[in-house]
């Protein structure tokens, strides 16, 4: 899920810059030198619409890196605590053939 999230945001990102260098400046800047009259693209809403949809692709672009976050977050804690050593368990018993000592002779003798 969280690779899935980092590729909706990269999509995001980048309609967003072509989003952003589509829109007619309102501040001037160097675009003002080489604008006319006419509205982006020829119809009068069209500035609304790319002004709406960059918010919305900001918004988008907000939400899905807290969800990416809490994502990567969890899936740390879970391999912290799979690779946790527990100490309080016992060492396992090993399997070993048993090994015949001669018995000790007896002082009497």
């Amino acid at each position: 899920m969280y690779i899935f999230l980092t590729i909706l945001i990269v999509i995001a990102a980048i309609l967003l810059t072509l989003l952003v260098l589509v829109q007619n400046s309102k501040g001037g800047g160097l675009a003002a030198g080489f604008a006319s009259g006419n509205q982006v693209m020829g119809a009068p809403k069209t500035a609304d619409f790319l002004e709406k949809a960059t918010w919305t692709l900001v918004a988008l672009i907000v939400v899905f890196s807290i969800a990416a976050v809490g994502f990567n977050a969890g899936r740390q804690a879970v391999a912290e605590e799979q690779s946790a050593i527990v100490v309080d368990e016992p060492a396992p018993a090993l399997d070993a053939a048993p090994v015949d000592v001669p018995a000790e002779p007896a002082e009497g003798e």
